[in-house]
């Protein structure tokens, strides 16, 4: 084996990206590019039933969103099939496969007898050592000889030594009658021709393992190592679903949250730095390792998801925020913000970031921005523009139109108009608000009047205090 690390996510094009897949993509992700390494994507799309091209490009753009890039193009499993027969029949000519005659029938029926007496189930073909010149001319599968004494060990990263007594494996079919190859030849010829080194999965394959190491002993090619990772489970501890949040990863880039508090979250379900629970991209890739892996299911836990995503807001570089919600407006089927509101958003987000944890969070703060004249309060922000407090706000537009348009201007500003009517500068937050932004609960108003500027202000201050009730 090679010291270059190459890691791959092979799913099943069969639905949308679950939030389980997307983690193990991650997890494969995260180790590859923390060692400089290589990630790949293998679609396994041998089930020409169920695999559609519109599951594929929902995989596509999961991961797209989430910021996954993989190296070099995706991998079409079916388009290997004849790869996939060829390690077949060279194990074939080897002897260290066969062809069973034996019919579905015939296996049924000594199933019925061996579980009416007691016995082990486990299919042993008559035909593992028969001489080719007994073969009738009928349809039949390829098997490959397992061994049957002495056991199979998956030395795993993450569960330990798993032992499973050979006896207990069977003759594996690696073709069908008809000639196409079975998931299990598939897996391990792809992932031995693609250089995977390390295969990092869910634990709902841990069994595989033994019965594809079966094919790379075969063939004699090096093992990769193998790390199988504990499935997600709600916050209750049952098995994950709808209800707990088993959502395809598009809905979760509609609900708003952003991708790299996402790939914060699903980082810390089921691996652990110490004590860090916020973390970098550049700091997950150097930290990650499959020694921090549990062996225990990890709990998906909303609240917990909502925070992270809060701090990735919060601590989000401007052009890279703007950019994932433009994203978001165009997942959720939303008009995008013009070229003058984004330059507004610029200026504003260092008072909009703060305690948004989802993009409709953050767009609801910015009403004022996104919000064009005559603005139109609500009604619990129209309740404080009676006649006094319009006279008021008409009282400060002309000490607005000179004044120095910094905080402290403006705050002195504020306040000596309210006082000239003996109240306090918060009294007169109330009307300030509805007129900025038609909205009770808002930024400060000194942020809205810097970031919407002089003429927007009293623009806005100008239509409130003359409008007609």
């Amino acid at each position: 084996m090679t010291d270059a690390v190459v890691t791959r996510f092979a799913p099943s094009p069969t639905g949308y990206l679950h939030i389980g897949g997307a983690r193990t993509a991650l997890f494969n992700w995260l180790f590859a590019r923390g060692r400089g390494g290589t990630f790949l994507l293998r679609i396994e799309d041998t089930d020409r039933v169920r695999s559609t091209p519109e599951a594929t490009q929902a995989i596509l753009d999961g991961m797209a969103w989430l910021g996954l890039d993989h190296d070099g193009e995706a991998i079409s499993q079916f388009e290997r099939a004849g790869r996939h027969a060829e390690v077949a029949h060279h194990l074939l000519a080897e002897g260290k496969a066969y062809k069973c005659f034996s019919t579905q029938e015939e296996i049924q029926t000594f199933r019925d007898e061996v579980r009416a007496e007691g016995r082990s189930t486990l299919f042993r073909s008559p035909w593992r050592d028969a001489d080719a010149s007994s073969h009738p001319n009928a349809p039949y599968v390829v098997r490959i000889k397992a061994p049957q004494e002495g056991s199979t060990v998956i030395r795993d990263q993450v569960q330990g030594d798993v032992t499973i007594r050979n006896d207990q494996l069977d003759d594996m079919v690696m073709l069908r009658s008809d000639g196409t190859p079975v998931y299990m030849l598939a897996v391990a010829v792809d992932d031995h021709d693609m250089g995977v080194t390390h295969v990092i999965r869910g634990d709902d394959h841990l069994n595989n393992a033994a019965r594809q190491m079966m094919i790379y002993d075969a063939m004699g090619w090096p093992l990769p190592v193998y790390a199988h990772i504990p499935l997600i489970h709600g916050a209750d501890g049952k098995k994950l679903s709808k209800r707990h949040g088993a959502l395809g990863v598009e809905e979760y880039q509609q609900i708003g949250y952003p991708a790299a508090g996402m790939r914060n979250y699903l980082a810390r379900l089921g691996w652990s730095h110490g004590d860090d629970e916020f973390f970098t991209d550049v700091q997950a890739q150097a930290w990650f390792d499959l020694s921090g892996i549990g062996k225990s299911p990890a709990r998906f836990d909303f609240k917990k998801l909502e925070n992270l995503c809060g701090q990735h807001i919060a601590a989000s570089e401007n052009a890279a925020l703007l950019h994932e919600l433009q994203g978001f407006l165009a997942a959720t089927g939303q008009a995008p913000l013009t070229d003058d509101k984004l330059s507004l958003m610029n200026k504003g987000l260092y008072c909009l970031q703060e305690r948004a944890k989802t993009f409709p969070e953050l767009l609801d703060k910015a009403t004022f921005i996104t919000s064009d004249r005559p603005i139109h309060p609500d009604e619990k922000a129209a309740k404080n523009l009676d006649s006094v407090s319009r006279g008021i706000l008409l009282e400060l537009t002309p000490h607005l139109q000179n004044a120095n348009w910094d905080r402290d201007t403006l705050e002195a500003t504020f306040t000596q108009v309210a006082e000239s009517h003996d109240m306090k500068f918060g009294k007169l937050a109330g009307p300030l608000r509805a007129a900025l932004a038609g909205r009770a609960a808002t930024p400060s108003v000194f942020d809205m009047a810097l970031v919407l500027g002089r003429d927007e202000t009293i623009a806005r201050l100008t239509d409130a205090g003359t409008a007609v009730d």
